[in-house]
Parts: structure tokens; sequence; C-alpha cells
């Protein structure tokens, strides 16, 4: 399975790590933004399991992580590059900061991704900090 990420750049708690991971053992493929916080720990995961990698980095190095390993696409604006993840995965896997979804409202760009993934249909997981998990396929079921 491909699998995209998408999360916050304060990190994720150690119950989103622990579904993460697990979530990572039917991955062939992953791809994530490059930004500093959960995307650097994704990959590090991602790593660990000998997963392929696939990096989307944003054109602003402001917040980007620098991961090594796997391929790097060219820089793009952040929203730009987090859809493109959702367009090039089967299964998008998101671990927001917050216990329920925001607002729309600028700087959200893990739920910016996660109406995309809703609005295209695509299967997604939105892994709260306590563990809780959200299944999101067109309208949000919850599990």
């Amino acid at each position: 399975m491909i699998i995209g990420f998408t999360g916050t750049r304060e990190g994720m708690s150690i119950r989103q790590r622990q579904i993460v991971r697990a979530m990572l053992s039917s991955a062939e493929e992953v791809h994530h933004g490059d930004c500093m916080g959960s995307d650097e720990e994704f990959h590090e995961l991602a790593q660990s399991l000998a997963v392929r990698i696939v990096i989307h980095p944003p054109d602003d190095p402001k917040l980007r992580a620098y991961c090594e390993g796997g391929t790097v696409l060219p820089t793009k604006p952040y929203l730009i590059r987090n859809r493109d993840i959702v367009d090039m995965v089967e299964f998008l896997i998101a671990t927001p900061k917050e216990q329920t979804e925001p607002a729309p409202g600028r700087g959200q760009g893990t739920w910016s991704a996660v109406r995309y993934a809703r609005g295209k249909r695509k299967p997604c997981a939105v892994i709260k900090p306590d563990g809780a998990v959200d299944f999101v396929l067109g309208l949000l079921i919850k599990q």
C-alpha cells in the first residue's frame, strides 16, 4: 500500500507514534512533506521499517527537516505539496495537534490535507493526540 502522511510540526504524541508505526506495517511506499516535527518522526519510523520513502519538500526552507534517504521531489508551496501527497497515495495518515477539527483557517496544513482527502474521497485515518482514530472517506466516520 502507498501511504501518505501529514502532521503537526510540534511532533507526534507517544500514542500517535505507536499507532502510526502499526499502520506502517502494510506500507510498501510512504510520502511525507519533510517538515520539522511529525514528518521527521514519520520518516524515522518508515526508515526503521525499511519502507520506500518519497519526500515532498516545501519551497519555504524555514520549517524544512531536510530528511535524508528516499526520493526527493522538487520543492513546492506547502498546500500544493500537501495536495500532491494526497493525490499520489492510496491512504493518508494525519496526526494533528488538536483533538477536534477546528474551523478552516490559516496555518492548518494538517487539517487542510485531511479536508482535501475527504473531498477526493481518499481513505484517511486521523489519529488524535490521545490515540483516538477517526477514519475518513468522503464523510467522517468514527471508529
